[in-house]
């Protein structure tokens, strides 16, 4: 993967803010669900973020991919914590969860993580 993830989770953003710019209402209603879905409950939002990072993996979403990387390590997830994440991924999607997790392992890589 020759591209900066850094790179791509910056425009990632960037996007994000442009759509709600746009769509003021619907990132409205996206960020209130997000706020309910991940605060602390019977499961913590870390836990939370790393079944996010494994779903997103799952789906190929690239940028929820990042953004559930980075919000897993927001919230406290350990190096070893989001590779185990990516151990499960791989068990249960094969080749394609293997594939799909080089993009964590590159952006842990390009934020020092590894």
């Amino acid at each position: 993967m020759a591209e900066s993830q850094l790179a791509l989770d910056k425009n990632r953003v960037q996007q994000l803010e442009k759509f709600a710019q746009l769509l003021p209402n619907v990132m409205g209603a996206v960020r209130t669900l997000s706020a309910e879905v991940y605060k602390d409950g019977a499961l913590s939002c870390k836990v939370k973020r790393l079944i996010a990072l494994a779903l997103a993996l799952g789906a190929g979403c690239h940028n929820c991919t990042l953004a559930q990387t980075k919000y897993s390590l927001d919230n406290g997830a350990t190096k070893q914590e989001i590779l185990e994440t990516l151990s499960v991924v791989a068990s249960m999607r094969g080749s394609n969860g293997v594939a799909e997790s080089l993009r964590v392992v590159q952006l842990l890589d390009e934020l020092g993580k590894l």
